[in-house]
């Protein structure tokens, strides 16, 4: 068996016992915040036989333990139960919410991949020159504010300001299109509808800007100081003392070794944009899936809540993965000491 896969089903028998766990977890919080789900649901004008009635079909009336093992049944049915919030399947209300949340974290993922490491690999190029100190003031900037502070700024100065781009939503309302994925960008271009694809993509600048800037910041500040490290080394000033040309010297010798805790801290950051952008998609009025988990929150919707922390935890686990194994490919000494297990 090949080291790296050895590696991927290592991390994926992990990775399902700490969605076990998780899944614990939560249910049991879950049950445990103050306040009656059946009387929030049906509100305060709803009789007690009512509110009893839908305590029993939710099986609030039996022990934590069962109630668990009810939940377990219906999920290996892939059946999440029904939104008290919604009214509908859990399922329904996932698979509508998730594609806005994740078209959103992927543009702010390849935002981070195509400014943060270039920035860094720049800075440190340059490193001392008028170009390394505005990068190094800008990262900062970056991470020193997090997403809903930016996400207010930009708002404030490109689209009220300069109202160079839409202030809410992901389509203008005067565009209409079919839902094939529910990714506005891919759903678009399959209906052929150039137009609408460009307001779509400009709906989604200022939204995932504001969910990378830190990143962005994290992995430009981190691959700068690894670049200038291993700019000290020798094979570096051998390098160097051959003729080689300098970009190809940043390019191939200095930014490949500098890659791997850039890429690591890349994949932790996209990973936690599924529970941070909430915020973001606040401010923006984003109908994502952040958004639809704190309104089941403040609802007390029990069956929503387990399936929004499941899902947005087994994405954390599967990016965490993806990265696990972009790096066993990048650096052999992984898939050598896995070889030797």
């Amino acid at each position: 068996m090949s080291p790296v896969v050895r590696l991927v089903l290592k991390r994926l028998g992990t990775s399902l016992i700490v969605l076990i766990g998780v899944s614990m977890l939560i249910f049991a919080i879950a049950r445990v915040i103050p306040g009656d789900p059946a009387r929030i649901a049906l509100g305060p004008n709803a009789t007690a036989e009512q509110v009893e009635n839908l305590r029993l079909r939710l099986h609030l009336d039996q022990p934590l333990s069962v109630q668990y093992g009810h939940f377990i049944a219906d999920l290996a049915q892939g059946d999440l139960g029904v939104s008290l919030y919604t009214n509908r399947p859990v399922t329904q209300d996932i698979a509508q919410f998730l594609p806005a949340t994740l078209e959103l974290i992927i543009v702010a993922g390849l935002m981070m991949i195509l400014i943060g490491l270039p920035l860094g690999v720049i800075s440190a190029r340059y490193r001392g020159s008028w170009a390394d100190s505005t990068i190094r003031i800008f990262t900062l900037l970056g991470v020193s504010a997090p997403s809903f502070v930016w996400a207010v700024i930009l708002m404030l100065l490109f689209a009220y300001f300069l109202p160079l781009f839409p202030i809410a939503g992901r389509l203008a309302d005067s565009m209409t299109v079919p839902t094939v994925t529910g990714f506005l960008l891919i759903d678009t271009l399959l209906a052929g509808n150039i137009k609408a694809f460009g307001n779509a993509a400009w709906h989604l600048v200022l939204p995932a800007f504001a969910l990378a800037l830190s990143g962005i910041g994290q992995a430009a500040r981190l691959t700068r100081s690894n670049m200038v490290e291993t700019y000290d080394k020798p094979y570096i000033e051998m390098a160097e003392s051959y003729g080689f040309p300098e970009g190809r010297i940043a390019r191939r010798y200095a930014f490949r070794p500098s890659l791997i805790p850039s890429l690591t801290i890349i994949g932790l950051d996209f990973a936690a944009m599924l529970g941070n952008a909430f915020l973001v998609e606040a401010v923006f009025a984003w109908p994502g899936l952040s958004r639809y988990g704190v309104a089941v929150i403040l609802r007390k919707d029990l069956n929503a809540i387990v399936g929004t922390v499941l899902i947005i935890s087994a994405l954390f686990l599967i990016v965490n993965i993806v990265v696990d194994f972009l790096i066993a490919m990048i650096n052999p000494r992984i898939r050598l000491s896995q070889r030797a297990q």
